[in-house]
């Protein structure tokens, strides 16, 4: 497990390794609309004694085709915001100069929550005290099971999150979704914990592949999905992490799919799925399920080959 240690390097909260911790398996895109949580979530229920996450916080969606049923909620607290007691305020306005965010308004002097970036500013120069800083829900973080697979298996941990509407701090929501998620794996001893993470490169990305020990890229054969790609990987290579790719729509075009195989091996990685073009994958998703269970059967087959060598890879590391 985990042996949580905090440094912090921007947004990232980095976890160090203990020797007994999970295999966690990480599936991204440069972008969305991929296709990563339609294969994130058919794997989930080829495999076993895993936790099932979703880091996309900012615009979770791999609970509408999981469907799992919610155990425990928790609020979550991004940054502190300033509030200002009128009946200390004496409308000097230092906290007005000093906002640099236009978060602060007069005539009676008060704060904007939605404009304030939680700076402090404002609390350091009154000097009256009448600025505090105060905890900010910014979302919820959810424990859950699903309830029941095609397979007879049931009781399957999820850990997943909502953040709020203009919030910020997503990298954090995904780091504490994270650290659920390796909690889960100890209480319940399980061996994998399987990751949708969110799309493009930036912090909450960063937060979900962190610590991470094989990224799964799922792109698509067009230019902005080979640019993507390259995105991605550079952002796996210098972390270190181990990459393997799966071409969805790979059928739509074989020259990009083979310079995608080229991109892929000159990062160090390798194509290990091509997933055909099928509407019938949408019909799936419409009626909230899973490839898996719906089909159609010729994807179904190629993801259980994808899951069969990601369990080999997995043996190879561990």
């Amino acid at each position: 497990m985990y042996r949580i240690t905090r440094y912090r390097i921007g947004c990232i909260i980095v976890m160090k390794k203990s020797d007994n911790r999970p295999f966690t398996i990480v599936v991204v895109s440069g972008k969305g609309g991929t296709g990563k949580t339609t294969v994130t979530a058919a794997l989930s229920i080829l495999a076993e004694n895993i936790v099932v996450c979703d880091a996309d916080v900012d615009a979770a969606n791999l609970h509408l085709i999981l469907k799992p049923q919610v155990i425990e909620s928790r609020d979550f607290f991004g940054i502190k915001l300033a509030s200002i007691d009128e009946s200390l305020c004496t409308g000097c306005g230092e906290c007005l100069d000093a906002c640099r965010y236009d978060a602060i308004v007069p005539d009676p002097i008060r704060v904007v929550e939605s404009f304030c970036e939680g700076c402090a500013a404002c609390f350091h120069v009154c000097p009256v005290n009448a600025v505090t800083m105060k905890p900010h829900q910014a979302g919820e973080l959810y424990i859950s099971r699903i309830a029941s697979h095609s397979d007879g298996r049931t009781d399957i941990p999820m850990i997943h999150a909502r953040l709020g509407i203009a919030e910020d701090n997503s990298g954090l929501l995904v780091s504490e979704v994270r650290k659920s998620a390796d909690e889960m794996a100890e209480t319940d001893h399980l061996e994998t914990i399987l990751i949708d993470g969110p799309p493009g490169i930036g912090c909450p990305v960063i937060a979900s592949l962190t610590g991470s020990n094989l990224a799964l890229v799922v792109t698509e054969p067009t230019v902005s999905g080979v640019s993507d790609l390259e995105r991605i990987l550079e952002l796996c290579g210098h972390f270190r992490i181990p990459t393997r790719i799966i071409i969805n729509k790979c059928d739509i075009n074989e020259e990009l799919c083979r310079t995608i195989e080229r991109v892929a091996e000159d990062a160090g990685g390798k194509v290990i799925g091509r997933i055909p073009y099928d509407e019938r994958v949408i019909e799936s998703i419409s009626r909230k399920t899973t490839v898996i269970e719906a089909g159609p059967e010729s994807i179904a087959r190629e993801i259980r080959s994808v899951w069969d060598r990601v369990t080999g890879e997995i043996a190879e590391m561990r």
